[in-house]
């Protein structure tokens, strides 16, 4: 649309010369933004109800102004994740086109890297710490909003990305990518964006299932475009241990990751603003461990061997499982260390002291006449959580080793990783909550692509993530009470490779891509989303390609 504005007064036949030059301009430019158009001059001696003998003669009519654009007021740009706020203005938006480029503001000397990326992205030059020029984006550290939250301001022809932190400037650069390739351009105004949860991202089993590092790498770069920031590495379980070892290399599989190719891809996630959080899972899932030191599986009274299961009444077995720990520790410089303690197999006979009188006489030993195998296993957790805790990480663990009633508690600092209401003596998710324990949702119902579907599991959508599921939502399909919000830190999206030839790495990609895409929207934002699924999934092919 095109506005036209008169300047002065206009009277008698100056005020009919103006409009009939203003209705050429309109017709000889057809609306052109540019506004170009020749004006034609007024008519002489005519006038509106007034005769040509009584037209003044004295000054001549104003010259016509040069028309001027106005644009609508902008709308929000479109991303996925939405944006949290966008204030609106008016202005033609920004697009990269010379003579753009990315510059770093003075005193922000550490988002070089984040420049760097983006003008690669954007396909302009990164001209490093300079003023910023005619067209630039600017990214600056600076303000005092929360962490990973970042303002966007589109003005003037330029862009200006601020945050308190390098996390939050790199997902406003997420942001403006994503407006770019989904629409060509970024929308005038400022965008204030911060994250709903602290922990968003995607968990993988490479122990049952090799994944090589070029396969993990291209997760980590598209879970970086969705502002997701901690990836879980599950590496040790029954089926293999998949990352070259120092201290105990006879454990290592054939198939596995060297040190080399771990250092690159922390390399790619520190510069992505992602955490790998290594699990080493114990006392259960130990089977690869356990195949170079059978001396250490636990046997019942029988003698019988349970699959997976390391003796904890066993010195031995704390020491191996602690030399892991402590090496791994040192090769992850992230700040969480997984240490498992699902799924524990003397646990899940009806009476585990009868069946393990070894793990009952170490309970009573170790934590007094009351104790039995579940204190025992209790104890293991908090052991092995002291270790890490150590080598200065928190330590996660899964919801059904955190157990009620016994002699031992779980240490409060443990963070409750849930993903299942289905184990022996179930505890609803509300319990932990009530706890005052911090819980990571990784709900089996909605986040759990287990490969080969055994065990009445199905592959997980993101329509259903999306329409249904909240961090809330727990287990099952009901969520929490809305009052333990803040102890829920986020969640992850997991793959879990059980019957590890079900699918081949490629289709395990395509498979997750939409779920994890409905999970970053869930987890960024805690509003309703406004699109409907299918405008959801069409945004997210636009501007993720």
């Amino acid at each position: 649309m095109m506005r036209y504005s008169i300047r002065g007064p206009h009277k008698g036949p100056a005020l009919l010369a103006t409009a009939v030059a203003l209705a050429t301009v309109a017709a000889c430019s057809g609306g052109s933004p540019s506004g170009s158009g020749t004006t034609a001059a007024a008519p002489s001696g005519t006038s509106s109800g007034t005769s040509a003998s009584a037209a003044p003669t004295s000054a001549p009519p104003s010259p016509t102004p040069t028309p001027t654009r106005t644009y609508p007021l902008s709308t929000a740009p479109r991303t996925v994740p939405a944006v949290r706020d966008h204030e609106a203005a008016r202005g033609p938006g920004w697009k990269p086109a010379a003579p753009a480029g990315v510059v770093v503001a003075a005193n922000s000397a550490g988002l070089a890297d984040e420049g760097k990326l983006l003008a690669g992205e954007l396909g302009i030059p990164y001209r490093g710490t300079a003023a910023a020029g005619p067209g630039d984006v600017e990214l600056a550290l600076g303000g005092t909003g929360a962490r990973e939250s970042y303002t966007l301001t589109v003005r003037d022809g330029r862009v200006r990305i601020t945050g308190p932190d390098e996390a939050g400037v790199f997902y406003g650069t997420r942001t403006l990518k994503q407006s770019v390739k989904g629409t060509g351009a970024m929308p005038e105004g400022v965008v204030t964006d911060a994250p709903a949860k602290p922990q968003r991202g995607l968990n993988v089993d490479i122990a049952r299932k090799f994944f090589t590092a070029g396969w993990i790498e291209a997760r980590l770069r598209e879970m970086a475009d969705l502002k997701l920031n901690q990836f879980g590495l599950h590496f040790s379980d029954d089926q293999g241990f998949r990352i070259a070892s120092d201290s105990h290399p006879e454990i290592v599989s054939a198939q596995h990751l060297s040190k080399a190719e771990v250092r690159r891809i922390l390399a790619l996630a520190q510069s992505l603003h992602i955490t790998v959080v290594p699990e080493i899972d114990s006392p259960g899932h130990l089977g690869a461990v356990l195949r170079a030191h059978p001396d250490l599986q636990l046997r019942n009274v029988q003698g019988v061997p349970r699959q997976g299961a390391i003796d904890i009444s066993k010195p031995a077995s704390a020491q191996i499982v602690d030399d892991l720990l402590r090496e791994y520790s040192a090769l992850f410089p992230g700040g969480w260390f997984h240490v498992g303690a699902d799924e524990y197999q003397a646990l899940t006979v009806r009476s585990p002291s009868a069946s393990y009188p070894q793990l009952a006489t170490a309970a009573r030993q170790k934590y007094g006449p009351q104790a039995g195998v579940q204190d025992l296993a209790e104890g293991w957790l908090n052991d092995r959580a002291a270790v890490v805790r150590g080598a200065g990480k928190t330590a996660k663990a899964w919801n059904d080793g955190f157990f009620r009633g016994g002699v031992v508690t779980a240490d409060q600092r443990i963070e409750v990783e849930y993903w299942t209401g289905k184990e022996i003596g179930a505890r609803p998710p509300a319990e932990y909550l009530a706890e005052g324990r911090k819980v990571v949702n990784l709900n089996d119902e909605y986040l759990y692509y287990v490969l080969g579907e055994p065990n009445q599991f199905t592959y997980p959508t993101g329509r259903r993530i999306y329409e249904q599921w909240t961090p809330l939502v727990l287990r099952g399909t009901t969520p929490v009470p809305a009052r333990y919000d803040p102890q829920i830190l986020g969640a992850r999206f997991a793959v879990w490779c059980d019957l590890a030839g079900a699918q081949t790495p490629a289709q395990v990609a395509n498979g997750i891509r939409m779920p994890l895409t409905a999970l970053a929207q869930k987890v960024w934002d805690a509003r309703t989303p406004t699109l409907t699924w299918e405008q959801f999934r069409t945004l997210a092919t636009q501007v993720r390609g």
